[in-house]
């Protein structure tokens, strides 16, 4: 049922491989996803995801999943196991082991003290307050430490030491790396390379109490796997003097080179972990895998296909230019995949009785129908017909407006792989309501030569006697505005879209009453569903819309 692949799009980074492998300089490719296991991934990192792992199996070469465990106070096991499984859902596996930033523990100390004993680094005791001070601004150049030049290697080394060893208290003194205080470049300001941080780490436990820092082990860790090209998001293009100078200045096997490309943003959602962290703490999403959010774990859990998120990376490219997208281009691209994957069935989500007034027991038929018209393989099954039926409310109007093709008092449809059915009468409730219509079929549109005779509408319907019971989670957009977050001094919570989840009770072909988890279905007429990964059980079916059969938010 997978889809054919497309090719990748050519963009810069292939062109650098591609001139690379040609001259020699890299025999083959070693790329890495080095996510911090502090949050469930997003979508932006799919997209990142999509490129590294994605590069390695079409040039033959190596990705390594590497995690950037060096700030143990937001790190834990649960995230870096769902990292891992986002990873593997989408399709892809790393090469050999997962690997930590705290593998190279050791021997990131031993390139500090070797940076220590060139004269290119050394123990500061400037309060982070006074550091800030001294740091400067962007337009004025920073100050030196007294620090900076007024200890010896040796002394820089004891204190260096006795860090390491817990013998000063947390934010007393730090390891800074010597560059220039005058650079234009913020980040090469004399930066941080070790914090004294009494944090338990999931790996180490308490046998550190020093913590390098990101852009410190980033390089380092990069070197040590032999990565040729390191490739992250274009934030980090100050950095990247940074990345060079510490490879430049330590002993390391290699120097691979760091490109950067456009973050990825989506609109009518967000892709800060800080802020979806945020929704799942104050109760305003059911988790990191509430289907509304851009969490992978959402998105499969909602019913996104790991080939159809392939594909929207595919289609999005790769650039250093703006990269943001809508909605729609994501919608569009599960949409396309569900299209010829999904196998067909009937639901009512806002059921109406209907009363055939003219059925007959034992004459009255039913018919076979397939799960999908292009798809025979995917087998058929027969739709039963009852005496009550079930179908959809808004199928009905009393009061039509134009161009209306489905059910009014008088009028005629076609139940879908069933009879012409015509509507003769409206029962009401005491408040007025219509509760049940009274209706009556022609029993010569039926069957391999039906009549003639053609009606306009076709509605999807259900035998009340053999439908199944089921919970509907209609999802839409998080978000009311494009760019909830964009406006930094409004609180991006008063975007939240109160008509993201719609719940409805209603009713579904008996068919799938032994659907797993995870299976998806295209509801006729309705869209495209998804068993819940966990609510969803045999006798209890939930299913959470995907996406509908076409974009309607413009509307």
């Amino acid at each position: 049922m997978s889809s054919t692949p497309q090719p990748a799009a050519s963009n810069f980074i292939r062109s650098i491989i591609d001139a690379d492998l040609a001259s020699g300089k890299h025999s083959s490719i070693v790329t890495r996803f080095p996510p911090e296991p502090n949050g469930y991934l997003h979508i932006g990192h799919a997209k990142s995801i999509c490129l590294n792992f994605g590069l390695a199996l079409d040039y033959q070469g190596k990705c390594n999943l590497r995690f950037d465990d060096t700030n143990p106070e937001k790190e834990n096991e649960e995230y870096a196991l769902s990292i891992q499984d986002d990873v593997r859902w989408l399709g892809f596996q790393w090469d050999g082991n997962v690997r930590w930033a705290s593998d190279y523990f050791d021997a990131l100390y031993e390139f500090a003290v070797e940076l220590i004993k060139k004269g290119l680094a050394y123990v500061d005791t400037l309060s982070p307050e006074q550091m800030r001070d001294y740091r400067g601004t962007l337009t004025q150049a920073g100050t030196n430490s007294p620090c900076r030049n007024n200890n010896s290697v040796e002394q820089n080394l004891e204190a260096f030491e006795r860090m390491k060893n817990g013998e000063f208290v947390d934010g007393s003194m730090v390891l800074r790396a010597k560059i220039d205080m005058a650079s234009p470049n913020m980040n090469m300001r004399d930066p941080v390379l070790y914090r004294i941080k009494r944090a338990h780490h999931i790996r180490t436990g308490d046998k550190w109490c020093i913590y390098p820092m990101y852009d410190y082990t980033h390089c380092i860790s990069d070197a040590l796997e032999g990565i040729t090209h390191s490739l992250c998001t274009l934030e980090f293009e100050d950095h990247r003097p940074l990345y060079d100078w510490v490879l430049d200045n330590v002993t390391v096997p290699c120097h691979p080179r760091q490109y950067e490309f456009s973050r990825l943003e989506l609109h009518y959602t967000i892709t800060s972990k800080r802020k979806l962290l945020q929704l799942v703490t104050e109760g305003r999403v059911s988790g990191w895998d509430d289907p509304r959010m851009p969490t992978i774990i959402g998105m499969r859990r909602r019913g996104y296909t790991p080939e159809g998120i392939r594909e929207f990376a595919r289609l999005i490219g790769i650039s250093k230019s703006n990269n943001t997208v809508d909605m729609a281009v994501l919608e569009s691209a599960i949409r396309d995949d569900l299209e010829s994957r999904a196998a067909r069935v009937m639901a009512v989500v806002k059921p109406l009785k209907v009363v055939i007034t003219n059925f007959v027991d034992g004459q009255t038929d039913s018919r076979e129908a397939g799960f999908h018209p292009q798809h025979p393989e995917f087998g058929a099954r027969i739709v039963p017909f009852g005496r009550e039926i079930w179908i959809e409310a808004d199928d009905f109007s009393e009061v039509p407006p134009p161009g209306w093709q489905r059910l009014t008092v008088g009028g005629e449809v076609r139940l879908r792989y069933s009879y012409v059915m015509r509507c003769d009468e409206a029962v009401r409730d005491a408040a007025g309501n219509v509760v049940e219509l009274r209706c009556s079929i022609d029993p010569d549109t039926l069957g391999k030569n039906p009549t003639g005779r053609k009606v306009k509408g076709v509605i999807h319907w259900l035998s009340c006697a053999h439908a199944l019971a089921a919970e509907f989670r209609l999802y839409d957009r998080l978000f009311t505005v494009p760019e909830p977050d964009a406006d930094k001094d409004v609180d991006f919570c008063i975007y939240l879209n109160p008509a993201s989840l719609t719940t409805a009770q209603g009713w579904i072909e008996s068919c799938v009453k032994d659907a797993a988890p995870e299976t998806r279905y295209q509801f006729e007429r309705l869209g495209y569903f998804c068993a819940d990964r966990r609510d969803h059980r045999p006798g209890k079916p939930v299913f959470n819309r995907t996406v509908t059969l076409k974009d309607s938010w413009a509307k």
